[in-house]
């Protein structure tokens, strides 16, 4: 079974993954750093830690295959609209 590694870029914040995980196929890695990067992203932007998290999946040869970011774009009005 193929070994993929997750790498988290959290703002200027870089985690290496070496022990990664035995996973089916790509398709399976992806699926797991679309969730690995929501479930951070839910923890780290709604503090205001972080704008943007991206999960770097390696292969068993170091080789990257994918990259999933989850990121949060705000815009605020300036002024504020008068209250009606």
């Amino acid at each position: 079974m193929p070994r993929f590694y997750f790498d988290v870029r959290d703002g200027p914040r870089f985690f290496a993954d070496d022990e990664g995980r035995e996973l089916d196929s790509l398709d399976a890695a992806e699926r797991e750093a679309v969730t690995e990067a929501a479930q951070i992203g839910r923890d780290r932007l709604a503090k205001g830690d972080a704008r943007a998290v991206t999960v770097e999946v390696r292969n068993e040869h170091g080789q990257w295959v994918l990259t999933v970011t989850v990121s949060v774009e705000l815009h605020r009005v300036e002024p504020e609209p008068p209250r009606a």
